[in-house]
């Protein structure tokens, strides 16, 4: 099942929405990383009783004998709490939770992360494209610029992506680059963006208070109502009396996919030979969407290589039958900040294999692919980054980015109604932007 890094505020997205794989896939895939997490986890929380101080961790059922020692001091410290802790009652399952909790923090990587059952549920409810929040894509970022930091504090800031189109976050004027420095008047320092992400979530009615600030600005009190989030994810019409078709693209889930195959097919059939895919503010999604996506322009050959923990690469090949392989149409795709994860998966196989040029601000830079571990019960569940994805000539782009090859500067402060990155890539094509069909 797929996130969304980046990380969105209020979708799997975390950021960038974790770059995730399907249940249909991961079966096949990861199968042996879920079963050894399974068993590892399973194992500790049935057998939690039955332990006296002073026993040999390797009597411990579920722990492996050649790591006893290693798990000596954890069912330790399970135990003294279990016998000894006086300071009130001792909820066993939120012992093992918050163990599990540790086990992933530890790794100090903002993309793996634990959630309670409440929190996976509502992250699933994001997947669908439903989901109550103010409709923002959220990441971290370090003082120096760099992305991805794990854990907020002064030196890591939350940072608004984009936000979503038409939600309550962008009628209340938040904006691209705005650090989030408090919810409700707490700061956010000490959370990690998934944490930051649940407070900011909310039923719709409910009213959040957030602390931003903009730039060089002092901070100021932004109030945003919770609403029903309902995304559009495929965005299609033509410019230039007809001449080019445009498909913005705003995530990556199987449905957009095919919305996208739709709307790239309907301006083919149209006769149209120049196009421009918008991948800007696109946080990512599913790692199979990504591979459909970039096969309607790509014919064969390699879309990204998986890397697992052992170093042992694999190649995702396009899948034959792409509406728009043909090399008399031109294409363009637009990238920025905001195009992280499976967005990036798509820029890069474009960009290597020679199919698109690159238009816009250099991209987000996560390439690593995560997988779900439920767990049992009301345990919650897990994601684990499982893999890097190297782009078809095996670039690693994590935490640096995709260079467009055509780089569009921005102004500081925009001018509602221009975009001087689409004006951009419509001349490349050789025509005057001359607005929309209506």
């Amino acid at each position: 099942m797929e996130s969304l890094d980046i990380d969105r505020s209020d979708r799997l997205v975390a950021a960038r929405a974790p770059l995730l794989i399907p249940r249909s896939r991961r079966r096949g895939l990861v199968l042996p990383v879920s079963l050894t997490a399974v068993a590892l986890l399973a194992g500790s929380a049935l057998f939690l009783s039955g332990y006296s101080m002073g026993r040999q961790a390797t009597a411990e059922p579920g722990t492996p004998g050649s790591e006893g020692i290693s798990f000596r001091p954890f069912w330790d410290t399970y135990h003294t709490i279990r016998d000894r802790y006086a300071g009130g009652d001792v909820s066993r399952d939120a012992i093992v939770q918050g163990a599990i909790r540790g086990m992933i923090n530890s790794l100090d990587d903002p993309y793996s992360q634990y959630l309670t059952s409440d929190q996976y549920r509502s992250n699933l409810q994001g997947i669908s494209g439903e989901f109550e929040g103010i409709g923002a894509e959220l990441a971290s970022q370090a003082t120096d610029g760099t992305a991805n930091c794990a854990t907020l504090w002064p030196a890591c800031r939350l940072v608004i992506i984009a936000p979503i189109g038409g939600s309550p976050a962008e009628k209340a004027g938040l904006r691209s680059g705005d650090l989030v420095l408090a919810t409700d008047g707490v700061p956010v320092d000490g959370l990690s963006v998934d944490d930051a992400r649940a407070k900011i979530r909310g039923p719709k009615g409910t009213v959040l208070e957030l602390s931003v600030r903009r730039g060089t600005e002092a901070p100021f009190a932004l109030k945003i109502t919770r609403d029903v989030i309902l995304e559009q994810e495929v965005l299609s019409k033509a410019y230039a009396d007809g001449a080019v078709g445009y498909v913005q693209l705003k995530g990556f889930s199987d449905r957009a996919a095919a919305d996208l195959t739709s709307a790239v097919r309907a301006h083919v059939d149209a006769g149209r030979t120049k196009l421009i895919i918008d991948l800007r503010g696109n946080p990512g999604g599913y790692v199979t969407a990504a591979r459909v996506v970039a096969s309607q322009f790509i014919g064969s050959g390699t879309i990204f290589w998986e890397q697992d923990a052992h170093g042992n690469q694999i190649p995702t090949e396009a899948t034959p039958g792409g509406v728009a392989t043909d090399p008399r149409i031109e294409v363009i795709a637009l990238i920025d900040r905001g195009s992280a994860s499976a967005s990036e998966i798509v820029a890069a196989a474009l960009q290597d294999t020679g199919r698109a040029m690159l238009v816009g601000q250099r991209s987000f830079g996560k390439g690593t692919v995560q997988q779900w571990q439920e767990l049992p019960g009301e345990g919650g569940a897990f994601r684990l980054t499982i893999a890097k994805w190297l782009s078809p000539s095996k670039r690693w782009i994590h935490n640096v980015g995709i260079e467009p090859d055509m780089a569009v500067d921005l102004p500081a402060n925009p001018i509602p109604g221009q975009d001087p990155t689409l004006d951009r890539a419509l001349e490349l094509l050789g025509v005057t932007p001359v607005g929309p069909l209506r």
